[in-house]
């Protein structure tokens, strides 16, 4: 690791080598854990400069996503070296690590409205400290973005809103912000700055000042753009990865009694190659060889949830015109790329906009079409409301392809799909469904295209599914995957496996039914095999309260067992052995839990 010194001292020079050590830290740090590579390289000039101009112990620095920020920890003081492990530092910023993160991120498009909250509660209370949003271009399509922006013109004192431009989110930016950001870069008043930074200002006293600027065409106050609009003076472009504009710039932000709107030009990935050429693939990358830029440990038996969803869809699309598929900006995550490819005018990458994403699918589903929404489960809370009100209460056709449920890793709390199947099961007219394999996988998504007639859900995990063949996917029917008569385990998803081998391992005669569909439940399977056994275990992977437990309870008409995550319990970081075995998910503390209750300890 860079043994980092008060960067305040440091010359522009020093800056510059800093940078490219810090690169080169960042690169033996992902290879090694994974992370979000792409982003933090990009970024790595921009957290220099912020550092350089503000006092991250006592002014606001509040990064959106929260992803970019690991230079930012480097800068504060924390070894990287056990990111995103179990027990080490999260690859999101977390006011329990250090007081120079102000806030948890996790979630796009939230910063300016935090950095409002922020700037308010500073004047209210007659504080002084500098407050600043570092937002990406793609966070921009965000709602909540907009929404805080219609609010920033209220306030009367500074609060900087940098836009981290690099034309990127997750995939490339699609929509009229990205074009319109697009036209700011490369339209005419980009390069005819110095003439109206000198007819605006030539004669002041602050235009004077702007001499010292190596490049005057960096530093202007743009007329007549959608930011100024909305009283919110902009300086930029600024060059992202010129440390010394981007210093000046801020300094120039810090000193003007108003919002500030300071557009920063980066490229991600930058530095490293394979990283520019591919943004996509290193924006969440595994481990990885950093010579090659090729991704280790990926010899998988079994295709990836995700990608045999999109190849299903892809299939069925073929016969069925009327199927449209939309996301919103994860294309690659969804595994909806090559449908993407093949059917353009029928896909939609709505960009950061989930709720805007269900309730545009609830307009096509009346238009006479079938759309398939395919969004990460944690993301997919942003669209609660539009799922009950522009879906579910219309009872339409939408169906819902939930990636990510469950556990996912080291992305951590703010990442893993806990909740989607409580708050799923809590509105009406929505089927959930929850397949044990990949074969089951794709006879659900062929039902629920093809055969069904309102909103469903299926949810399905980021890691490899079962790859076992079980009985064929029957609408409302469980499957009885072992008959037994001293306890019944009651699980679904990609639980299943982890519960067999948790019978193996507890050695009784436990029948373990696989549910299914979990909305509407299979009362008729549940009751026999209560009837049989007299005990019950239910295994999930999300919170235990208002989940598969829950429904079971309401079927048998008693308390049952849960086994699952704590509904007032933030599940930390880690790999998802570290964290099954922490809270006792794990096959091995199933079997123990199963032996007490067979035993009747």
């Amino acid at each position: 690791m860079t043994d980092f010194e008060n960067i305040n001292e440091l010359s522009y020079e020093k800056l510059d080598i800093l940078a490219g050590e810090i690169r080169q830290d960042l690169l033996n740090i992902v290879s090694k854990n994974g992370g979000h590579l792409a982003s933090n390289l990009g970024a790595v000039e921009l957290t220099l400069a912020l550092h350089k101009s503000y006092n991250p112990g006592n002014d606001k620095i509040i990064w959106d996503v929260g992803h970019q920020s690991y230079v930012h920890k480097m800068l504060t003081g924390r070894n990287l070296e056990n990111l995103r492990t179990f027990g080490g530092v999260s690859g999101f910023t977390r006011t329990s690590e250090s007081d120079a993160d102000c806030y948890d991120s996790g979630h796009s498009s939230t910063s300016i409205s935090t950095a409002l909250g922020y700037a308010y509660a500073r004047d209210l209370k007659g504080d002084n400290y500098n407050v600043v949003a570092v937002i990406g271009d793609g966070a921009m399509t965000g709602g909540l973005a907009f929404e805080a922006l219609n609010n920033v013109s209220r306030l009367k004192s500074n609060v900087t809103i940098v836009l981290n431009d690099n034309e990127m989110s997750i995939s490339k930016n699609v929509g009229g912000m990205s074009k319109y950001l697009s036209k700011i870069r490369t339209g005419k008043f980009y390069h005819n700055t110095k003439k109206r930074v000198k007819d605006r200002f030539g004669n002041t006293s602050f235009g004077k000042g702007l001499k010292h600027i190596k490049d005057t065409i960096k530093f202007m106050f743009l007329n007549d753009n959608l930011f100024e609009m909305l009283g919110i003076t902009s300086i930029g472009p600024v060059d992202g990865h010129n440390i010394r504009e981007l210093t000046e710039a801020f300094d120039m932000a810090k000193n003007i009694d108003a919002p500030v709107l300071v557009h920063v030009i980066t490229k991600k990935g930058a530095g490293y190659p394979f990283a520019e050429q591919n943004p996509s693939k290193f924006h969440g990358i595994g481990k990885f060889d950093v010579k090659t830029g090729e991704v280790l440990n990926n010899d998988l038996s079994c295709e990836k949830p995700s990608k045999v969803f999109g190849e299903t869809l892809t299939q069925l699309a073929e016969l069925n015109d009327k199927i449209v598929a939309i996301t919103a900006a994860m294309p690659d995550g969804t595994g909806l790329k090559e449908f993407s490819k093949k059917y353009k005018d029928r896909f939609y990458d709505v960009g950061i906009a989930e709720g805007h994403a269900v309730t545009f699918a609830g307009g096509l589903a009346r238009g006479g079409f079938t759309p398939v929404v395919a969004v990460y489960s944690s993301f997919m809370q942003r669209a609660y409301d539009n799922i009950v009100h522009d879906v579910a209460m219309r009872n339409l056709h939408v169906v819902f392809a939930i990636d990510r449920a469950g556990l996912v890793g080291e992305d951590g709390e703010s990442h893993h799909g806990l909740l989607d199947m409580a708050y799923f099961l809590s509105i009406p007219n929505v089927a959930v469904l929850s397949p044990c394999s990949n074969e089951v996988l794709k006879q659900m998504i062929q039902f629920a295209v093809n055969d069904y007639s309102g909103p469903v859900a299926i949810r399905y995990s980021r890691s490899t599914l079962d790859c076992e063949k079980y009985d064929d996917f029957v609408f409302g029917k469980g499957c009885v995957i072992r008959e037994g008569k001293d306890i019944t385990v009651v699980t679904s998803g990609s639980c299943v496996k982890k519960v067999t081998d948790a019978v193996k391992i507890a050695d009784v005669d436990a029948e373990i039914i696989d549910i299914r569909t979990i909305k509407p439940i299979d009362k008729e399977m549940l009751i026999k095999s209560y009837s049989k056994t007299g005990k019950i275990i239910t295994v999930e992977d999300g919170v235990v309260y208002g989940g598969l437990g829950s429904v079971v309870e309401s079927v048998i008409g008693s308390k049952v067992t849960k086994v699952g995550y704590d509904n007032d319990t933030l599940i930390t970081h880690g790999s998802i052995n570290d964290l099954e075995k922490h809270y006792k998910t794990d096959a091995k503390s199933i079997a123990d839990i199963i032996l007490k209750e067979v035993n009747g300890n």
